[in-house]
């Protein structure tokens, strides 16, 4: 599962610098002066609809394992969600033989959120790398 979700985000974020790249022209075209706030919007949510399938991939697996102790898909959602978030509540359980498998998704989902961080901030620099931050006011 940890290779499906690392796959999952490689393949996303490439995509996403793709894409980026192809409507960065289109976008200061559009916008001027604001073309970067669209882009970082679009990074924002790529990246945001990663970790929404992810999640979703995980808790395919815990209702598929866990039927018992979750009773609907969307339990199973919720369980997924405050496990890759490490948020972990701990309002649901998981039987003895499988809890185990919702630390190696919070360790999952710690890493990629790491990795989406870093990504958006790599977007940021490039959005940003001609421009000076400028001070204003009298200088000596």
């Amino acid at each position: 599962m940890i290779a499906i979700t690392v796959t999952i985000h490689a393949i996303a974020t490439d995509r996403l610098l793709v894409l980026l790249e192809k409507i960065g022209p289109r976008m200061f075209h559009l916008f001027r002066r604001g073309w970067k706030i669209p882009m970082l919007i679009v990074t924002v949510l790529g990246v945001f609809l990663a970790h929404i399938i992810q999640i979703w991939i995980w808790a395919a697996l815990y209702f598929y394992f866990e039927h018992d102790v979750l009773k609907n898909f969307e339990t199973a959602l919720y369980f997924s969600t405050v496990s890759f978030t490490t948020v972990g509540f701990g309002d649901i359980v998981l039987s003895p033989e499988w809890r185990l498998l919702s630390s190696f998704e919070a360790a999952n989902g710690f890493i990629l959120f790491g990795w989406s961080t870093a990504f958006i901030f790599e977007i940021i620099s490039k959005l940003y790398e001609d421009d000076k931050i400028k001070k204003t006011g009298n200088e000596r």
